[in-house]
């Protein structure tokens, strides 16, 4: 059986708690996802998907609820262990992919590792040189992300993503300023490292064709799950 990578159970959110103005965002989230599953977060805008999301990358607290995320009871954590157990357990791919332009794909890859050691060597450089040949950017390695293509920038965030080998790859709208021939693209490579690495992926996206090629739907409506759909064939 495989192993569960993030179980969250009853979570809901709220903002301006005890004032007149408090707001509830997510109510009773129950969900689990197991290690080399992916799966695709869709909802409308409004629906709560970016609260969500928040809270599953340990950037923000629920107000309720449990969320575990590799065996660990987050709730229990002070924010020094949390940033530490975030570092550790998730990586993150984003529609801006918030590189440094400046730098090569090799060092755009190795700044998670730098923020975990404090300095570099060798062996960060090698591994961000093996992650970037295996997305296929080999021979790009050291030019200046600032020259690349969208298609390619978002080939060295999947790499950086998976610098520190999470188990965890949160990807929010990743294709979604691409075209169509490097969104297909982007997907496969996502695919790719699920298969390959057994990292549990979960993807934000609008595009209902990337959704239906997931090995599962979760579906977000006014701040509720709705029932699971499964897509695997």
């Amino acid at each position: 059986m495989a192993d569960t990578v993030l179980l969250l159970q009853q979570v809901c959110k709220s903002y301006a708690v005890g004032t007149p103005a408090e707001t509830q965002v997510l109510f009773d989230i129950d969900l689990h996802l197991q290690q080399g599953e992916f799966a695709a977060l869709i909802g409308p805008s409004g629906s709560g998907k970016s609260t969500l999301l928040n809270i599953i990358g340990l950037l923000d607290r629920p107000s309720g609820g449990q969320l575990i995320m590799t065996g660990q009871d987050t709730g229990n954590l002070d924010e020094a262990r949390l940033t530490q157990l975030r570092g550790q357990a998730i990586g993150f791919v984003f529609q801006s992919h918030y590189l440094l332009t400046a730098f090569s794909a090799t060092e755009n890859v190795m700044m998670p590792m730098l923020m975990q050691n404090g300095r570099p060597d060798d062996r960060m450089r090698e591994r961000a040189q093996y992650l970037l040949a295996e997305v296929g950017l080999k021979q790009w390695q050291d030019s200046l992300v600032g020259n690349m293509s969208g298609g390619q920038q978002q080939r060295v965030a999947i790499a950086r993503a998976l610098a520190l080998n999470p188990p965890l790859i949160l990807a929010d709208e990743p294709t979604g300023n691409l075209d169509t021939k490097s969104t297909d693209a982007i997907f496969e490579l996502m695919r790719k490292v699920n298969a390959e690495q057994h990292t549990t992926f979960l993807m934000v996206t609008h595009n209902m064709e990337l959704a239906e090629r997931c090995d599962r739907t979760i579906e977000l409506v006014d701040g509720r799950i709705a029932p699971s759909i499964s897509t695997s064939t």
